[in-house]
């Protein structure tokens, strides 16, 4: 698999391993081998995702797990060429790798509900049109199509999953880790309204999708949303945080809106449960859960 340091990764990198699988990783990150294995995995190598070090490295896999790529809307406003690179190139090489070396594997690629941008409709179907707000969204989107054409030509067996605002222990990034960076410094000042909304889905939710996805992976790319199905507001979100760090002001927005960021997403994940899939993990208790690890240092 590749990107198996990421976020995502790395959780749907165990699970594979607790099941019995071999898993090999191809990517960057801050894990050496002694980690890697300590987790029970066969194999990692630091490498940039190409054709060449997929056909060095991979060895001959019947399932691959492409979660390499960048994974934040702010790089691609200040670096767009760096995260085309990273993700729409990183897709290419491992969709050609398939085309020549493995025909007969499988593909899971988590996409993003950045290719969505602004919905017109709650909740937000697999169906809706794609008008990514962002150069992030772009590079979500693409990589699909590509997806799609590698599969209607060349037979490259495919399933997309499309994340919404996947979080828990270990993210250092976006809302969570935002809010508790600032109220535990007494910054209680947040940018937009406080009434725009996300869907959230935990990250060992999001890798048991990812995992079933491999199930339906076929010839017709077939594509499902992965959130809770629930449209959270923001402000409830940090009110939340802002409890269980136990700060007493209340959070202040200021109404600026962030480029690249639309206001409101809401999954509708019927496609998901079709496939007999669904959310496990307890959103309160979990989002608990990290403030209680950031507040043991975030090791």
């Amino acid at each position: 698999m590749t990107g198996a340091y990421g976020f995502v990764g790395r959780h749907v990198a165990r699970a594979l391993a607790a099941r019995g699988a071999k898993v090999t990783g191809i990517g960057h990150g801050g894990w050496g081998r002694d980690e890697w294995r300590r987790w029970g995995l066969a194999d990692w190598r630091t490498a940039d995702v190409t054709v060449e070090t997929l056909t060095t490295y991979a060895g001959e896999p019947d399932l691959v797990f492409h979660c390499a790529g960048s994974a934040s809307v702010g790089f691609s406003m200040t670096h767009p060429m760096q995260d085309w690179q990273r993700t729409v190139g990183s897709t290419l090489a491992v969709l050609e790798y398939m085309r020549m070396q493995r025909p007969g594997a499988r593909l899971v690629m988590p996409s993003s509900a950045g290719v969505y941008g602004v919905a017109a409709h709650l909740p937000i179907a697999t169906d809706s049109a794609l008008r990514p707000a962002s150069p992030y969204g772009c590079t979500r989107k693409w990589p699909e199509d590509l997806c799609r054409s590698y599969a209607q030509n060349f037979g490259v067996r495919t399933a997309l999953v499309r994340l919404f605002s996947v979080y828990g222990i270990g993210i250092r990034k976006q809302l969570l880790w935002d809010a508790c960076s600032k109220l535990s410094q007494g910054v209680v000042a947040f940018a937009g309204t406080g009434m725009e909304t996300r869907d959230w889905l935990h990250v060992e939710d999001a890798a048991q999708l990812l995992m079933v996805a491999a199930q339906h992976a076929s010839v017709a790319c077939p594509v499902v949303n992965g959130g809770e199905g629930q449209a959270v507001c923001i402000r409830d979100v940090v009110a939340l945080i802002a409890e269980r760090l136990g700060v007493a002001a209340g959070a202040a927005f200021t109404g600026e809106v962030r480029a690249g960021d639309p206001t409101h997403y809401q999954a509708d994940i019927s496609g998901a449960l079709a496939w007999g899939w669904a959310p496990q993990r307890d959103r309160t208790r979990e989002m608990n859960a990290y403030v209680d690890w950031f507040m043991g240092g975030a090791p």
